[in-house]
């Protein structure tokens, strides 16, 4: 029955305050009674995540966590108090950030990346916002071109720190950044670079001719939303370009190239109209 992460157990008993669930190795542990589905009866198996209540005994739920362990978040704090930061992470019982594992004070209404690990000593679940040090730094198992699972979790002074499929650390560069993106967003994302240091530079576009078609689609789609006409040209400012289609003005002229192409739109001196 393993901690902090979901389980497929057996109900093996009814109770007043739940049911028992079982594993195949002989332990138990209770789903208490407001998480029983109306139609669990005996025998039958449920998906439950196991975690440590309030109390310090292990339990199961089907409330469904933010993160799990060994994967990353970005989490609201709830409460700080004098041993450390409680973060809300969809369940009960808030995970606990203990003052040593924080890079600044937590104060209530943060927001912060953390990373959910088990703590060998007292055998809980724990969270640290101290997150370079569980990235995996030299089996890098990408490849350029790659799509990837991106969290973005840190502002810095280049642009965007992600969180590579739960595992590497990336970055985005500022300068390549053509479409509203927050804090704490999940998105799809493209390997673009892989230094010799392990340094990895991410996309949140595919990189050369595969990134036309889509882009092209997209300008179509708002061309017909708007009544067949954009008053975007190649001599359009590149913010003005990236606020109204969150493309780069390069990535814009490609894709009306290919449209024009395709004899699908004509460009004139004051903008872009559908054929």
């Amino acid at each position: 029955m393993d901690l902090g992460v979901k389980n497929i157990l057996r109900v093996l008993r009814g109770t007043s305050v739940g049911m028992y669930l079982g594993d195949k190795e002989g332990n138990d542990v209770l789903l208490p009674k407001k998480y029983i589905p109306d139609d669990l009866i005996v025998g039958n198996d449920i998906e439950v995540f196991i975690y440590r209540d309030s109390e310090d005994r292990i339990i199961a739920t089907t409330l469904e966590p933010k993160v799990e362990l060994n994967q990353f978040a970005y989490l609201q704090v709830m409460a700080v108090t004098g041993v450390g930061a409680f973060l809300d992470w969809g369940l009960e019982k808030d995970l606990f950030v203990p003052f040593k594992e924080q890079n600044k004070k937590l104060a209530t209404g943060d927001w912060c990346a953390v990373y959910v690990y088990l703590d060998e000593e007292t055998d809980r679940l724990v969270g640290s916002c101290k997150v370079n040090r569980f990235f995996e730094k030299e089996n890098i198992d990408l490849k350029e071109g790659d799509e990837v699972d991106l969290l973005i979790f840190e502002e810095t002074n280049l642009g965007l720190n992600v969180v590579i499929n739960n595992k590497f650390k990336g970055l985005i560069y500022e300068n390549e950044i053509f479409q509203r993106i927050k804090l704490g967003s999940r998105t799809k994302g493209y390997i673009k670079l892989i230094r010799e240091d392990n340094r990895i530079d991410v996309s949140l576009q595919k990189q050369g001719y595969a990134n036309i078609e889509p882009n092209a689609h997209k300008i179509l789609e708002k061309l017909k939303a708007n009544e067949g006409f954009l008053d975007i040209t190649d001599k359009s400012d590149a913010n003005y370009v990236m606020y109204q289609l969150e493309m780069s003005k390069k990535t814009f002229k490609k894709a009306i190239g290919g449209l024009y192409k395709q004899r699908l739109i004509r460009i004139e001196d004051d903008g872009i109209y559908l054929i």
